[in-house]
């Protein structure tokens, strides 16, 4: 970045601006080998064995919205963060920034449900921290929440995909696009005739579920900011494999897809949080379907493609209408401030 320029609302996009800003400013200052690898948790081994560490700050607008909170996606968020790295989450931090004049109940009523949250997906938070701002200072209430996961030698690469090869299939436990349209709902005060809800939910159970029936999960992310299509963008890149995905296997609810055509949104863009992008084995991949299918967070679970030699570092999807398109990293900022 030039000296010159201006962090935008782009920048939080998750997308190409995003990936700009870590590469040229932070990355570029707190280089080490751990960092570099810009996994979803850092991957550290210590004495006795390997654990996974994560960080998440939570400012969505609303902070309330249909199908949770600002709380429940700072503990699902980073729990799911831990869980896709393939560790067994376990103690979290949280540290809030309140604005002044804040209403004391609906603080209440965010605490309350991160505790719930944690107790039903199996951590603890045991640590935290409290800021108080002058009103005008910060927009009602900012959090950090950070975990600690263990993690098994066995499943230290899944962070990285170094195991996937190509046949490996791509499954995707539900349906896009939920949070990103629930956020705009409550944001613009849209109606519908059936009320969007946001996908958001811890992942751990559903992803230990699929363990327990497979080894050959090569790689895991939560498509959280950027959507299904970053992530896909990213290992392809990283791993300078080729994927292809098939638009007519897309798991997209009709109202979710509707508000997208109105608004001129994707569905591979928007967030989620409470979907997991799975590489799986071709010989395991339908056992590790039958099982996501079995858990309540899995039931609308679909193949939507496979890894290939074919178009190395690039994102193939079949149409619809049975042409071809490149998929590319988003650039700029559909819905600021989503999580």
């Amino acid at each position: 970045m030039k000296s010159t320029e201006k962090i935008l609302l782009g920048h939080g996009s998750g997308g190409t601006l995003s990936h700009e800003l870590i590469s040229n400013v932070f990355v570029k200052y707190f280089a080490n080998d751990v960092l570099n690898r810009q996994t979803d948790s850092a991957i550290l081994t210590m004495e006795g064995g390997h654990l996974a560490f994560t960080t998440d700050s939570y400012v969505v607008d609303p902070i309330f919205f249909q199908g949770g909170n600002i709380g429940k996606l700072a503990v699902c968020g980073t729990v799911n963060d831990l869980a896709v790295s393939g560790a067994i989450p376990k103690y979290l931090s949280c540290g809030f920034i309140i604005e002044e004049g804040f209403a004391l109940s609906d603080l209440e009523i965010i605490v309350k449900t991160m505790a719930d949250e944690a107790r039903n997906a199996g951590v603890m938070i045991v640590t935290g921290d409290t800021k108080i701002v002058n009103k005008g200072k910060c927009d009602k209430i900012f959090i950090n929440t950070a975990g600690v996961g263990v993690l098994d030698v066995s499943r230290k690469n899944i962070s990285y995909g170094t195991g996937i090869r190509p046949g490996d299939k791509i499954i995707v436990n539900g349906t896009i696009g939920d949070h990103g349209i629930a956020i705009l709902a409550a944001r613009e005060s849209l109606s519908f005739q059936a009320e969007i809800q946001s996908d958001c939910a811890a992942l751990n159970q559903l992803i230990e579920a699929c363990f327990s029936v497979s080894p050959n999960i090569r790689f895991m992310r939560d498509a959280t900011r950027g959507g299904i299509a970053t992530v896909l963008c990213e290992l392809a890149e990283n791993r300078n494999v080729g994927i292809t995905i098939d638009e007519n296997k897309l798991p997209v609810k009709d109202m979710v897809k509707g508000t997208c055509e109105v608004f001129g949104f994707d569905p591979l863009y928007l967030a989620n949080e409470g979907k997991v992008v799975m590489v799986v084995g071709a010989g395991d991949a339908a056992l590790v379907l039958n099982e996501m299918k079995k858990h309540p967070l899995g039931k609308d679970a679909v193949i939507i493609g496979e890894i290939t030699n074919a178009y190395p570092a690039k994102v193939l999807m079949h149409t619809e209408v049975g042409g071809r398109r490149i998929v590319d990293m988003l650039a700029g900022e559909m819905l600021p401030r989503i999580c």
